[in-house]
């Protein structure tokens, strides 16, 4: 047994991924999880016979989780099993066209090409400048911990920044995208890869358009046995490793002394450790578990713009649609329209974006023989006290009116089954401060060093791992903080 202790507050895919890098490492490790179960945002739903993947539905960049594996000895394989995708998701648009993005590069150009009339050139030329940003920025951003300009006082940094015209930091994803393609629907297939961190195209930086590199290149994939066997099996892994797990178990309080973590509170009991870990949204971290010591409060940081956050029905549909794939998106008439709702009125568009991701395409026990599980997911605001079931109830409405038209199918009358989780939900069930999936927005050039970094600058021995905190949300993000953790200890 090792002399140092570890404890985990959280048990999100990052922490999870924290508590089996810090094991390997010889730490002592126990996870403190205030829900029954772990995942934090990664969960799932059963019932009425399906099963829903209820949080992220896209798995990308597989190699950080087969990293995990392999730090403990473990063959990746044995555990956890991963199908790439030959169509990452198809596209409908209200003027009747119909777009599938193919995995293989000469096929979605060809498709591009065909349908939508846009130069294959065009799209090279995208997919150059996404892998060029991408890097760019892995080694010295992604992979690296980042304190400041002092963090790229390295060969990677510097690379970097004499580069910084191609990050193309000035112009807006927008911009970038209507520079480049001169039919607008193509300009809205990749501003869409603006949601993916829950930010707004015609605001974030073209730096953004790194993400289409992350699946178009390394490509999408689908666990066999669903998204949330990433939990299980990365669970399963900290437990061969010694992780102790405590579920039901709310963190009260982040114990100091001075300006140095000693360990955590839980029903009054203090539970000493060497390092403490905070999976937990960073707002909640200093407001919640830090209340006590309001001079350590990174205040600036704290304060800045909340990511967007999502309304999602999970509907049992009493039919099988061969059209439809894994992901699908409905794209709403008027993109500008939608985001300015969800930014500037902090509201919902009547004629929404719609994502559908169908798990029982690829894993048919996911619903009953002739069934569906439909994931059905609209991009909102974070909640600032909106009448959510005013919108609910609209949003309802809009979005099986434009399915319906979009697929010549009466949705409601096929629908047997129905949960909903709206962004208070998200917030109770996650502690995702508003609702907000990925923390902060990135709807400034500045947002992206503007997160707070993965080891405290105030109080000793305290780290932070997630989607609210350096590098940013999304799997591959929260799984490389935990590495960026680990590497700091």
């Amino acid at each position: 047994m090792s002399s140092k202790k570890a404890v985990i507050i959280g048990a999100g895919i990052a922490g999870i991924a924290a508590a089996i890098r810090l094991a390997v490492k010889g730490y002592a490790v126990e996870v403190f999880e205030a829900n029954v179960t772990p995942g934090g945002k990664l969960a799932e739903i059963e019932k009425d016979g399906f099963r829903f993947d209820a949080g992220p539905s896209l798995l990308t960049m597989p190699q950080y989780i087969d990293e995990l594996f392999e730090l403990a000895g473990k063959e990746p394989q044995a555990y956890f099993q991963y199908q790439k995708l030959d169509i990452n998701c198809k596209y409908f648009y209200e003027d009747g066209t119909k777009l599938t993005a193919y995995a293989d590069k000469a096929l979605f150009e060809k498709e591009v090409t065909t349908v939508i009339g846009e130069p294959a050139s065009a799209i090279e030329k995208q997919i150059a400048n996404s892998a060029k940003i991408y890097e760019l920025t892995d080694p010295v951003f992604l992979q690296r911990a980042f304190s400041g300009l002092k963090s790229l006082f390295n060969k990677e940094g510097f690379k970097a920044l004499f580069n910084l015209g191609k990050l193309d930091t000035s112009r807006t994803m927008y911009q970038a995208n209507q520079n480049l393609f001169k039919d607008e629907r193509m300009v809205q297939f990749y501003d869409r890869y603006a949601t993916y961190n829950g930010s707004n195209p015609y605001q974030a930086p073209a730096t953004l358009n790194i993400i289409p590199h992350l699946e178009q290149h390394y490509g999408a994939y689908f666990p066999k046995e669903g998204m949330y066997s990433i939990v299980t099996n990365l669970v399963y892994l900290a437990k061969i490793l010694g992780v102790k797990f405590h579920y039901n178990s709310t963190v009260e309080e982040i114990v100091l002394k001075g300006r140095k973590a000693i360990g955590i509170k839980i029903k009054g009991e203090v539970i000493n450790a060497d390092v403490v870990v905070s999976n937990m949204d960073i707002w909640f971290t200093y407001n919640k578990l830090l209340s006590a010591y309001p001079k350590l409060h990174p205040k600036k940081i704290l304060q800045q713009e909340r990511s967007s956050s999502a309304l999602i029905f999970y509907w049992g549909i009493n039919k099988k649609f061969v059209k439809l794939d894994l992901h699908n998106i409905f794209f709403s008439a008027d993109y500008k329209a939608e985001f300015d709702h969800i930014w500037k009125e902090r509201s919902i568009y009547h004629d929404p974006t719609i994502y559908l991701n169908i798990t029982s395409k690829l894993k048919p026990r996911d619903a009953p023989p002739g069934c569906e599980n439909w994931f059905v997911m609209i991009n909102v605001p974070a909640n600032t006290g909106q009448d959510w079931n005013g919108l609910i109830n609209s949003a309802r409405q809009n979005i099986l009116a434009k399915l319906s038209s979009l697929l010549n199918e009466n949705i409601s009358k096929l629908i047997i089954s129905e949960s909903v989780l709206d962004p208070r939900g998200i917030e109770s069930k996650t502690s995702s401060y508003q609702g907000s999936i990925y923390g902060t927005s990135s709807n400034s050039k500045y947002a992206a060093f503007m997160r707070h970094g993965n080891r405290s600058s105030k109080i000793k021995n305290l780290y932070f791992v997630g989607g609210s905190v350096h590098p940013g949300g999304g799997i591959p993000l929260c799984l490389l903080s935990a590495k960026i953790v680990s590497k700091g200890l």
